[in-house]
């Protein structure tokens, strides 16, 4: 085995990079700046691999994907060994080095010394096709559903202001007639002057659902209040335009989750993680999307749960001993997904329904018991798509044993 003898840091930004390479000593032997265009990233590649002379290059990025992603895929398509580290630790080991300036060829500089120090830094993960459709995907998700619940409290702020009956009458979260209601009926007078009848006529007409019960209650706002705000004109024609914008969201959401599901149940691991009980294909393109569809890069379950968040840190100091505490760096993806994956597996699992009531009985708070749940479903989780089998209640046992 060739022993590394260079180490190529990279300070990776939007629009260019700046690489330092080191050798063995920690001198600087190269650096350069090269703009994220795929002709300098090549010779860039091509100059640093001719500069260790046949010896190996260690490659190591603070970037993971986004402005780095074409310099990973080149990398990787010329065998590369590539190591990520944080930009968290290359923020704080900076301070370890001499001057309190800060360059992104210093940046560089840091991170190639890391990288020829540390052994514990994981290679670059960069997944299977699939699984980084899913984590766009996914991604975007999130954000549209982010979208939709800041348009939904500004809906409800603006109501406030000229009829609050009529926002305190309903969920807008999960009533889609009533957004279908505030797109055309927005004021006390209106829905008066329309009458209950034919408002659950009208609403029936547009597919509402539970059209009468709507229609009721959304009269019932309109009676307790005959004072016309001054706010009233204005903000009824933006309640109209944020209503409407919500139902576009949603409909943009849904779409994203057929597209989802239609892409996971493509990857391989796709029935052995729908036979999980708690994941279903959205939870689970979002696992995939987080570890990149290939867990043996984690080396071990320990591993998987330390990156999601779900390991406790120790605290210790002094005769203080066994005092753990929430981890602060972890994939905060990762963990929302094997959260919320357990928070389901109350409802269809007994075995999980009575690992959790257990862990309430000993004391634990709700998110703690939930946790410890999730924790130890991970172990599981690892073990089928380790062996490649589907989830069987009766093995579970055996599974935690071994």
């Amino acid at each position: 085995m060739v022993l590394p003898q260079l180490w190529a840091g990279i300070d990776a930004g939007k629009t260019h990079h700046h690489c330092v390479v080191i050798d063995f000593q920690g001198n600087r032997v190269f650096s350069q700046r090269v703009a994220n265009d795929e002709s300098e990233l090549l010779e860039l590649i091509g100059g640093v691999v001719g500069l260790g002379d046949g010896g190996e290059v260690v490659w190591a990025v603070d970037l993971n994907h986004g402005g780095a992603a074409l310099l990973i895929a080149l990398l990787a398509a010329h065998d590369q060994n590539l190591l990520y580290i944080a930009g968290r630790t290359v923020h704080h080991a900076s301070r370890t080095y001499r001057g309190d300036g800060k360059t992104d060829a210093k940046d560089a500089a840091v991170i190639a010394d890391q990288a020829r120090m540390r052994r514990d830094l994981r290679p670059v993960r960069t997944g299977d096709d699939i699984s980084v459709d899913l984590r766009i995907l996914t991604a975007r998700r999130t954000d549209k559903a982010c979208d939709r619940t800041r348009a939904i409290n500004r809906l409800r702020a603006q109501m406030l202001e000229f009829f609050p009956a009529l926002e305190q009458a309903f969920d807008y979260s999960r009533s889609k007639a009533a957004l279908l209601l505030l797109t055309r009926y927005q004021t006390p007078d209106a829905l008066r002057r329309l009458g209950q009848k034919r408002l659950h006529t009208w609403l029936r007409s547009q597919g509402a659902r539970s059209s009468a019960d709507v229609a009721e209650r959304a009269l019932m706002a309109a009676k307790s209040q005959y004072t016309t705000v001054p706010a009233q004109r204005i903000g009824a024609l933006i309640v109209a335009d944020i209503a409407r914008e919500v139902l576009e969201l949603q409909n943009q959401i849904d779409a994203l989750d057929t597209q989802i599901a239609e892409r996971f149940r493509e990857h391989h691991q796709a029935e052995i993680m729908l036979s999980m009980p708690g994941f279903g294909p959205l939870l689970s393109a979002e696992f995939l999307g987080a570890t990149g569809g290939d867990l043996t890069v984690f080396e071990s379950a320990n591993r998987l749960a330390g990156v999601a968040g779900l390991a406790p840190v120790p605290k210790d100091s002094g005769r203080i001993r066994g005092n753990h505490h929430r981890p602060r760096r972890y994939d905060r993806r990762l963990l929302r997904a094997c959260y919320m994956a357990a928070m389901s597996s109350l409802r269809s699992s007994t075995a999980s329904r009575t690992y959790y009531d257990r862990k309430r009985a000993e004391g634990k708070t709700h998110t703690q018991s939930v946790l410890s749940l999730a924790r130890r479903r991970l172990n599981v989780l690892w073990a089928m798509l380790r062996d490649g089998t589907t989830y069987e209640h009766q093995r579970v046992t055996s599974v935690r044993a071994a």
